[in-house]
Order: structure tokens, then C-alpha cells, then sequence
């Protein structure tokens, strides 16, 4: 099994880099830090905020993934 702290890190990495592939940037993505130092288990990806043009901008490029 990975280490769940390299793992959350990993992830969030490939998601950032899938995003930004698909012209979409998602200004708080990063790791949830309280997760990381807490207790809570496993560590989280935060994705954070963004506006309403980015926030099509990603549904479209997931039904683009969905219809291939």
C-alpha cells in the first residue's frame, strides 16, 4: 500500500496537471492541510474555489471525457 501523505500529493499533481491540459485552472487546488496534520485519516486534495467560466469550462471538458 502507498504512503497515503506521497499519495495525496501524487494525486493532486495529476490533477493539476489533467486541468491544466485542458485549459482550466483552479486557483486553490492544492492539499487539504488540516487533513494532512490531523487525525482525520486520510489525507485530501482541496479544489478549492473558482469563478463561474472556469467552473464550465471543467464541466465541459468532463462530458468531452465521458462522450469518448
Amino acid at each position: 500500500m502507498s504512503d497515503p501523505h506521497e499519495d495525496v500529493h501524487q494525486s493532486a499533481e495529476l490533477l493539476l496537471a489533467a486541468l491544466q491540459a485542458n485549459g482550466i485552472t483552479l486557483p486553490s487546488l492544492g492539499i487539504d492541510l488540516p487533513s494532512l496534520a490531523g487525525s482525520y485519516g486520510v489525507p485530501l486534495v482541496a479544489l478549492g474555489n473558482c469563478n463561474a467560466a472556469t467552473a464550465r469550462k471543467l464541466a465541459e471538458a468532463l462530458r468531452k471525457a465521458v462522450e469518448k
